[in-house]
């Protein structure tokens, strides 16, 4: 495994900065924003594409500070009913494939995305449950007339680009949230497409994290480290569903939090040790944002934390067996 950090929590710094102080702290890879929610503020595809110089200088800039690229991000919704917006995310989608080929990245980062409820939709409608029976003919036309037809021609494009892991971040309120959800369509796609496994939006949504990596197993493409801790008092007067801004810590049953401040060294040891037994090698991508620290102490706290809690060598012969 390798110490990685998704950079967008240094758009303060330029892309050269980043990489110089991340280096200081021992990181070893780096997931960089192209596009999409995570912006391109440290990598502008429209810059890069077909600029070899361009690119001779990132690969120049990632080899003085002994560091490599383990993906390239560009969340957004491409199913989204909105057609400016749906081609806005895919075109963000599309470059940032052609520069992981031109960088020679294999892994790209993104959201399954969520349809509306019918063609005339406007907005994305989450389906949450199966009663009412109109829902189930939401995720029929969600699945079966948008969302397996857009990922089938996605990833037919990602693949002919050299891009064989295309990372969906499960994530509620996105058609791709839970493993069954994943796998579902993994199952009607192909195995290019994989799981980002992000344990901050299973942790309140109230799943083993466990027990998630050995559904998932090979399935898993990309791994982010963020934690999330859940108010018991909050969360036992409303649930889990909140809406209420990320600001309002004191008041939402559950915030984001830089690793180790959810949940303790133990339950991140057993999520890093049930990753090797999958054989999962990959990047544990730090993803801070912790809205009670700084973007340097919640990332500085998350790297040292992470240090000690990896395994980055290979195991040894069990001279004991």
């Amino acid at each position: 495994m390798k110490l990685g950090v998704l950079t967008v929590v240094l758009y303060s710094m330029d892309f050269p900065s980043a990489l110089k102080y991340l280096h200081s702290l021992g990181v070893q890879t780096v997931e960089v924003g192209c596009g999409g929610s995570p912006g391109k503020t440290h990598m502008d595809p429209d810059q890069l594409l077909g600029n070899p110089a361009a690119i001779q200088q990132v690969r120049d800039l990632l080899a003085e500070n002994e560091m490599e690229i383990c993906a390239l991000s560009c969340h957004g919704n491409a199913v989204h009913p909105n057609p400016a917006i749906a081609a806005e995310d895919n075109a963000a989608f599309e470059k940032t494939v052609l520069l992981a080929e031109q960088l020679g990245v294999h892994t790209v980062v993104t959201f399954s995305g969520c349809p509306g409820d019918c063609p005339k939709s406007e907005l994305p409608n989450w389906v949450t449950c199966s009663w009412p029976p109109d829902y189930l003919q939401i995720l029929d036309y969600q699945w079966n007339d948008v969302l397996i037809p857009y990922w089938k021609k996605a990833a037919a494009f990602a693949e002919s680009h050299g891009v064989n892991k295309i990372a969906l971040e499960l994530h509620p309120g996105f058609c791709c949230y839970n493993p069954t959800t994943l796998l579902k369509l993994r199952e009607a796609v192909g195995p290019v497409i994989g799981a980002n496994l992000d344990p901050s939006h299973l942790f309140w949504q109230g799943m083993d994290i466990p027990s998630v990596i050995r559904s998932l197993g090979p399935a898993i493409h990309h791994f982010h480290a963020k934690d999330t801790k859940i108010d018991p008092i909050n969360c036992g007067m409303n649930g889990v569903l909140d809406v209420r801004h990320y600001g309002e810590a004191i008041d939402r049953s559950w915030v984001f939090r830089t690793v180790g401040y959810g949940h303790d060294a133990q339950v991140w040891r057993d999520i890093i040790s049930n990753l090797r037994m999958v054989g999962y090698d990959g990047a544990i991508s730090i993803e801070h944002e912790d809205g009670l620290m700084s973007a340097r102490e919640g990332l500085e706290k998350a790297v040292a934390f992470l240090k000690d809690t990896l395994i980055f060598e290979e195991p040894a012969a069990m001279w004991w067996a």
